[in-house]
């Protein structure tokens, strides 16, 4: 069979991850080691695009795992408006696949100007944005040509978790991180959750999740976005049932990412009000990814990472349903691998 490059690149991520794990162990435990003694009292997030949306993920694990608050740069506070942050007693966490954009390279500059304790989670270990932080923890996703970004995405997905899990002393974490990959592996061949049909002759679309699967949800749009031309949004399906629910009278179609989590219950019961409402819904959840998973006897996977089960499955059929409609997955119009913002 052929693969487009995003394809193939999709496919990759359960290697990938396999390999980062172990060649980054003994430097995120010492990056472990050096965040206990600092104790920051803030988590400031720096990125745009995929990499924003990593971030967003993070918030949510850093806050739930360790109780650190988390807040997301507005990056134009040091690159439009020349602001300097009181960032003491802060770690900024730089997301960034090329390391060479320059309103990231500005924010992280303006960060560890302002005191805090920077970290590059970066693919190019040779970037500028690599050279200026404190410390690096690798992506190592490899070379990514489909703009598309994939395996990159999930590679610090799991950087985010191995840190996490090193710095909270997170057994439990740290054993289960271990199974990913073969978990991730099992998902390639699971099953389609989302098909060409719900999404054929689709202008616009909402993405549902809460919590973690707001997280990803994040993500999910801008891939609609990218790979299939369709104007997507992502609500937490609390947020949604304050105001926005009334869209649903414009007969949009609804994707409902359900992680089976603490959050699986109070989102079933929104989606049910959501559905009653005549809402056109599909569901993408990490229930059958975790089947596929433990028919390869990996079921002990921890909670946190079950959205990277999502993101596996959803990469793969997004790719499918591109090719489907007569779209190029690689390269989206109009779209570049590298976009260098001020």
């Amino acid at each position: 069979m052929n693969f487009s490059v995003m394809a193939k690149e999709a496919r990759e991520a359960p290697l990938v991850i396999e390999n980062q794990l172990s060649s980054n162990d003994d430097n995120v435990k010492r990056i472990a080691d050096k965040l206990r003694s600092i104790n920051p009292q803030l988590i400031y997030i720096i990125g745009r695009g995929s990499s924003d949306h990593a971030g967003v993920f993070g918030k949510y694990l850093f806050e739930t795992e360790l109780g650190i608050p988390v807040c997301s740069a507005a990056l134009s506070i040091a690159g439009v408006f020349n602001k300097q942050l009181k960032l003491n007693n802060a770690v900024a966490f730089v997301i960034s696949q090329s390391g060479r954009s320059p309103d990231i390279l500005r924010q992280a500059e303006s960060a560890k100007q302002g005191g805090a304790f920077t970290i590059a989670i970066v693919n190019d270990e040779a970037s500028p944005l690599a050279h200026l932080a404190d410390a690096v923890i690798p992506i190592s996703a490899g070379e990514e040509k489909a703009v598309a970004a994939t395996k990159s995405y999930l590679a610090t997905l799991s950087a985010l978790l191995h840190l996490c899990a090193h710095w909270g002393k997170n057994d439990k974490l740290l054993a289960s991180l271990q199974l990913l990959p073969a978990s991730l592996d099992s998902v390639v061949s699971a099953p389609m959750q989302l098909t060409t049909e719900f999404l054929i002759a689709t202008r616009n679309c909402i993405i549902l999740g809460r919590g973690f699967g707001y997280a990803i949800g994040r993500e999910v749009a801008l891939k609609l976005k990218e790979v299939l031309g369709i104007h997507a949004e992502a609500f937490s399906s609390a947020e949604f049932i304050h105001g926005p629910v009334t869209l649903v009278e414009q007969q949009l179609k609804i994707v409902s990412l359900l992680v089976n989590d603490e959050s699986e219950s109070l989102h079933r019961g929104i989606m049910g009000d959501v559905i009653s409402r005549g809402a056109q819904c599909t569901e993408i959840n990490s229930g059958t990814a975790i089947n596929a998973a433990r028919a390869n006897n990996d079921s002990g996977l921890h909670p946190r990472l079950l959205p990277l089960l999502i993101m596996q499955r959803f990469y793969l059929d997004i790719e499918h349903i591109a090719v489907d409609m007569g779209l190029n997955p690689d390269t989206p119009p109009g779209l570049n691998k590298v976009t260098k913002t001020q």
